[in-house]
């Protein structure tokens, strides 16, 4: 980034369709591990106007019970008012769940019974998966999605707590943030849009959420150019299901890194960790965070990429986007060498066969300061700095 640019990402309450669905799917996959860890799951999940829809394929000697799942995740996002357009007491759900294909099983059983190494796990399809960090925040994050999560979760607080009452639970954020050679230095630009009851005070609201959530969240970030868009139609009353169908895996971006940093296409909810869509991603995540961590680079990209059935990924890519300080043939040698990167050796190194996955389906899967994220470790620092 030379000169004077802007960056913008979004993010989206834990009350946003899509990712009502996410947590519906990922709640089904928890309870499914817990019973059973080698539980292999891949839920789709639908809402719309007072019903959800549940269909997949699923392979376990555990039970979920799915009608107390959706319910429960509802309940537990504050859906319990019809006049939100769902509530979790008298919303349909219907479930179509089904057996998973021999076909792909085939390919992906742990095959330490055929006298093979039981990290010979094949993967559970193709494709390719991209982890991103960067030394611009804390959390070697970039800064425009994490501002947008932590005013998401800032909405859905106070309308939990009650700082800010008549709330609904469907909101969005965006934000705009101006970076100066590579370095970001203020919020040029925030987008809100919040669910409310028809009673409320639009002029109340966007005065309370500037108040509220906005300035406690961006601080030092704003200055008096700042634009502020809240509810910029002019109300929000309609949201949630009955505004919008939900669909599990629509909200990839806002899962990953907010559009900085690429994506190969696969959606994380619903799917167990011999899927790479999820466990190769957070491996990839887990590989850029300690390079960057390790001052190997400023900015890191990494891609791993499989075939279904095979092991060894077809190819290990790293773009250090002209900061690293070391050659990126050698980072990839230094991945190689570090990190685990067949299915098998990924779950056990991650430790992914738990039920640890709703918690990750709103806010981002990346970024967060809990134990259970392990892909968020910086244990391999002092290797690369020793090795390097």
């Amino acid at each position: 980034m030379k000169g004077k640019v802007f960056f913008t990402s979004e993010s989206v309450t834990e009350g946003h369709p899509d990712k009502v669905c996410d947590q519906i799917s990922d709640g089904i996959l928890d309870a499914l591990l817990t019973e059973d860890p080698l539980s292999r799951v891949a839920v789709e999940c639908l809402t719309t106007t007072g019903s959800i829809h549940v269909a997949g394929e699923v392979t376990t000697e555990g039970y979920a019970d799915v009608q107390k799942i959706a319910r429960d995740v509802l309940k537990d996002i504050g859906y319990t008012d019809p006049e939100f357009g769902i509530d979790c007491d008298d919303a349909g759900v219907w479930v179509a769940i089904h057996g998973q294909s021999p076909d792909i099983a085939q390919g992906v059983n742990d095959s330490a019974a055929d006298g093979k190494s039981s990290d010979e796990q094949g993967a559970g399809d193709q494709g390719m998966m991209f982890g991103f960090a960067c030394n611009e925040t804390e959390e070697l994050m970039p800064l425009p999605i994490m501002l947008a999560h932590k005013l998401t979760m800032k909405l859905a607080e106070v309308r939990k707590n009650g700082t800010i009452t008549g709330l609904g639970p469907d909101g969005k954020s965006q934000v705009t943030v101006e970076y100066n050679d590579g370095k970001p230095t203020r919020v040029d630009a925030v987008v809100i849009a919040q669910q409310h009851l028809e009673n409320v005070s639009e002029v109340k609201l966007r005065n309370d959420i500037k108040e509220k959530v906005i300035k406690p969240v961006l601080g030092d970030y704003l200055d008096e150019n700042t634009k502020l868009h809240i509810n910029a139609t002019g109300k929000f009353v309609i949201g949630g299901p009955e505004g919008d169908t939900g669909l599990t895996g629509r909200k990839i971006i806002v899962d990953t890194y907010g559009g900085m940093g690429r994506h190969g296409g696969g959606a994380f909810s619903g799917k167990d960790p011999s899927k790479v869509d999820r466990s190769a991603a957070y491996a990839c995540r887990y590989i850029a965070k300690n390079i960057v961590a390790a001052k190997l680079a400023d900015r890191c990209e990494v891609q791993l990429s499989y075939a279904i059935g095979v092991p060894e990924p077809m190819g290990v890519y790293v773009d250090t986007f002209g900061t690293g300080k070391i050659p990126e043939d050698k980072i990839v040698d230094l991945i190689r060498k570090n990190f685990p990167l067949k299915p098998k050796e990924i779950i056990d190194q991650l430790d992914l066969r738990r039920p640890i996955f709703r918690k990750t389906a709103a806010y981002g899967h990346f970024g967060r300061e809990d134990p259970d994220f392990t892909w968020e470790k910086t244990d391999k620092v002092d290797a690369l700095k020793r090795e390097s």
